[in-house]
């Protein structure tokens, strides 16, 4: 690629020249620069290793395993992993980053075997595995999913036939705990069978995987539909598919149902999968995607009720989304606790509207609703920044208790495991 730049550039340098246009001709004299930067590269002592780099003014191009990286020099030097720059007991950095000289630029390059080692101005040597390069690069990250999902509508779960894992294995042997994480990993929800249909079993079952997240409801919470907070969910009323907690700054990682008892009709679980909903919508119109992912919206959560006096808010675009690789990670879709609408201007509000439209449509398709009746026994794990949870109205007496799980301990325990979190 750079060959046939250079040789474009040559020809055109030779054409203006003949044409005596001399004041183009010089125009282009960075050729003469870009020809000399072309003696720096490199190839491997090695034959193994397929490897060639350009030195540019602010940073180096690397070309290796089939890819084009670019490497700021102040990058290179801040990310140096010697004994003097970083500490490989505590994986910190030790390099004080505001000494690196902005316009710093390696004295020399080379290579031996698989490995980059830069010299800089005052001697200190960083070495770099190729294999590291491409893993940690701009390039390398944005072909890179950081969470590995399987998105599904109703069918798609029934079919793939995830199985339950048993209250007293999962308690008992890692296999079994990896197992149930793997689930809740890749389809954002997951069960365990045979619990003791009480608080405290609950709650060790909880804690089995991660610290419980204290909120204002406290740290276990137990409820029937007897109105005693202000929320819909202390009622016997039907509830449509929302995530919880979208009016904290960050909602709820992990949420924990485990219904203890309930006599009567109804009160079944909806749930949808946020994510497979999201991936219609960025195929079918892009665009909508897009503005879902960029306007900030208010969440708001105002309670006077008894001895409870809250008033919380929280704020972030519908979708949230990295912005490198554009990979979903978090949907926040609450109808009953979003705000006004004061974060937007007026000429894009209708278009977020028709986009919020396009959203619930999908949302709300049939075809994506997996209804689930809660049993004593049978306790469920909903990863909240994925899937939409509702329920159907009932009748009679029910009990329900569970809590929310900090997101950090839940990933924490997965990659203890070995599992991609």
């Amino acid at each position: 690629m750079w060959c046939h730049k250079l040789l474009h550039l040559q020809s055109r340098l030779q054409n203006l020249m003949k044409r005596g246009d001399i004041g183009q001709a010089l125009h282009l004299s960075n050729f003469k620069s870009l020809f000399s930067l072309s003696i720096h590269w490199c190839h491997t002592s090695s034959k193994s290793v397929n490897c060639t780099w350009l030195q540019h003014e602010d940073h180096l191009e690397l070309q290796y395993a089939n890819a084009v990286m670019r490497f700021d020099y102040v990058w290179l030097r801040d990310h140096c992993r010697s004994a003097s720059c970083y500490n490989s007991k505590t994986h910190q950095r030790s390099l004080d980053t505001a000494s690196v000289d902005l316009c710093i630029k390696p004295k020399t390059i080379r290579l031996n075997e698989s490995t980059l080692f830069f010299t800089w101005p005052d001697g200190h040597v960083t070495r770099y595995d190729l294999d590291w390069l491409v893993k940690n690069s701009y390039e390398g990250q944005k072909l890179k999913v950081i969470q590995p999902r399987i998105l599904w509508n109703a069918e798609l779960y029934q079919q793939a036939q995830v199985p339950s894992v048993d209250f007293q294995s999962f308690l008992e042997t890692n296999d079994e705990l990896k197992k149930f994480l793997q689930n809740l990993l890749l389809y954002g929800i997951a069960f365990v069978e045979n619990v003791p249909p009480t608080q405290e079993h609950t709650e060790k079952l909880a804690e089995r995987i991660s610290l419980i997240r204290e909120t204002i409801y406290g740290r276990m919470w137990y409820f029937t539909s007897d109105f005693s907070r202000g929320d819909t969910a202390y009622t016997k009323l039907a509830l449509d598919r929302h995530t919880d907690t979208t009016y904290f700054q960050e909602p709820c990682g992990i949420q924990v149902f485990h219904c203890l008892k309930h006599e009567g009709t109804g009160g079944r679980t909806l749930l949808v999968d946020g994510f497979y909903a999201a991936q219609q919508v960025l195929q079918k119109a892009p665009e909508e995607f897009e503005l879902l992912s960029k306007v900030p919206l208010k969440h708001e959560y105002i309670e006077n009720v008894g001895e409870c006096h809250n008033h919380m808010i929280g704020i972030g675009p519908v979708l949230n989304i990295y912005p490198w690789n554009k990979e979903l990670y978090l949907i926040r879709y609450n109808n009953y606790d979003r705000a006004v609408i004061n974060t937007v201007p007026y000429d894009v509000v209708h278009r977020w509207y028709t986009a919020h439209r396009t959203l619930t449509t999908e949302l709300r398709r049939p075809e994506n609703e997996l209804w689930v009746k809660l049993k004593p026994g049978k306790v469920l794990f909903i990863d909240n920044w994925r899937i939409l949870h509702g329920r159907e109205s009932f009748t009679g007496y029910r009990q329900l208790c569970g809590c929310y799980l900090t997101r950090d301990d839940v990933l924490n325990t997965a990659r203890l495991l070995g599992l991609h979190a």
